[in-house]
């Protein structure tokens, strides 16, 4: 995950209220459950020492909420009576949780928001194919491509006219394959897709996919129902999850590869809560690999103003200078430090169910930048 958007929540010093809401049910009575919500999440925030002003901001920001259509849920990030950043989620939260804390807790958004591939889902037959971009926030149209449309259809004669009829049909299918594979290239060049998911006869299908770009060879998932079929909102999804798995399985792979020891004993991954810290204060972390329901993600360590300022304890960091200090959650230390020098962060929690010997350990990990 591309953890630049968060910048805004690391320009200041805390403490941060940090709400995620779950805005997926949608009845006559959800308006007034909603504003209930905004209640109980707004008074909780005040029993956990938030500021009156802070709280009457997230209230306001849920109560907008009221009427919204929204089909997952929404984040909503304060301080000091403002509302910094409400991202829109791409799953619905298990609960509603409301955090006041020094630091914002940000790791939640890396199974909320982080994984989201974009898919273009190409509607293909022989006269050409539409083109509808999906993401968890719902569809867009995405263009369409027209072939030439005659002749089309094949006949079943021997006669000499007719053969040469059907080798016409062979070459406008294939004309339109090309003019379909050219256009949805184009079309995932634009939108930067993920994944390319292909709807319509095995034929079809097939024709274009052998006429893609190679680069784009690992994005395409051919749909195994029709156009038609209503469960083909259930492939789409299926086919983002299967992504999402696949994704943190390869960066589990290059964490168990990269901590094994070089030549000279230097290992390009580190894992648990002190070799964390070292190597964040040391800008060494290229990306974090968090498994947010791993025992040393609230595990307790101590920072300073400037994200770099960490350590296991508090006495650790008086050493090294700084005079205040604050307790917070390691994973949300670690999201700060990964946020300020430029790295990225993934949850490998699709690919860790159930929890694999190779994870990291303690839930928390980093492939590094250098040994």
């Amino acid at each position: 995950m591309d953890l630049a958007f968060l910048h805004p929540l690391y320009e200041h010093l805390g403490p941060w209220a940090s709400v995620y809401v779950d805005t997926s049910r949608h009845t006559a009575d959800t308006p007034h459950e909603r504003h209930l919500t905004a209640q109980a999440l707004s008074q909780e925030l005040g029993e956990q020492g938030c500021d009156d002003a802070t709280c009457r901001a997230v209230r306001g920001a849920l109560e907008d909420l009221e009427h919204s259509s929204e089909p997952h849920g929404r984040a909503i990030f304060a301080r000091a009576g403002e509302v910094v950043l409400d991202p829109p989620l791409a799953r619905a939260p298990l609960r509603d949780t409301a955090h006041w804390a020094p630091l914002p807790h940000t790791t939640p958004l890396l199974e909320l928001a982080g994984e989201d591939p974009v898919c273009v889902v190409a509607y293909v037959d022989r006269k050409g194919a539409a083109f509808e971009l999906r993401t968890a926030l719902g569809r867009q149209d995405a263009g369409a491509v027209t072939g030439r449309r005659h002749p089309v259809h094949r006949t079943s004669s021997a006669d000499w006219s007719e053969r040469h009829f059907q080798l016409k049909v062979e070459n406008t299918w294939e004309h339109n394959a090309a003019e379909i594979a050219d256009a949805l290239a184009v079309c995932q060049e634009e939108t930067r897709a993920d994944l390319l998911i292909l709807v319509g006869a095995d034929r079809e299908r097939r024709a274009v996919r052998e006429r893609l770009p190679q680069r784009l060879g690992d994005l395409v998932v051919e749909a195994p129902h029709g156009t038609g079929s209503r469960l083909l909102d259930e492939d789409v999804e299926a086919a983002r999850e299967n992504h999402v798995r696949q994704r943190a399985a390869r960066e589990l792979e290059r964490f168990r590869a990269a901590r094994e020891p070089d030549g000279e004993g230097h290992a390009g991954a580190v894992e648990g809560v002190p070799a964390l810290i070292e190597a964040a204060r040391e800008h060494r972390i290229d990306e974090l690999l968090i498994r947010p329901d791993g025992p040393d993600a609230h595990r307790e360590v101590w920072i300073g103003e400037d994200p770099d300022q960490l350590a296991v304890r508090r006495t650790d960091l008086k050493i090294l200078g700084e005079q205040h200090s604050w307790s917070a959650r390691a994973d949300d230390a670690l999201m700060r430090c990964a946020v300020a020098t430029g790295a990225g962060a993934v949850s490998v929690t699709p690919a860790t169910e159930p929890v694999r010997e190779d994870a990291p350990v303690g839930g928390l990990g980093a492939l590094l930048r250098w040994a």
